[in-house]
C-alpha cells in the first residue's frame, strides 16, 4: 500500500527536511518502508512524506528510528492517473 503522512507544527529549514529523509532511506529497508517523495510547506511548517510500506505502523518505526520526527497523522491513499478519471 501507498501512504501520505502528514507533519504539523515543524520547526525545521528545507535542509533539515532533506537530512531528516536521507536518515529515513537509510532505515527503511529494515522496515520493509521505501520513502518516495516529499513536500516541504516552510509558511506552514508543514512536511508531507509518500511512502510504499506494509503498514502505516512501518512507516512511523522509520521515522522514529531514523530521527525521532514522528507524524501527526498518516494516510492511505491511491495513486490517480493522469486522465483524472478512476
Amino acid at each position: 500500500p501507498l501512504y501520505m503522512d502528514v507533519h504539523r507544527d515543524v520547526e525545521a529549514s528545507v535542509e533539515d527536511v532533506v537530512e531528516a529523509h536521507k536518515k529515513d532511506l537509510e532505515a527503511q529497508e529494515k522496515h520493509g518502508v521505501k520513502y518516495l517523495n516529499y513536500w516541504v510547506d516552510e509558511d506552514e511548517g508543514a512536511v508531507f512524506c509518500l511512502f510504499e510500506g506494509p503498514s502505516k505502523e512501518a512507516g512511523e518505526k522509520v521515522h522514529e528510528e531514523a530521527h525521532g520526527l514522528t507524524a501527526d497523522e498518516i494516510f492511505e491513499v491511491e495513486q490517480g492517473d493522469e486522465s483524472g478519471l478512476p
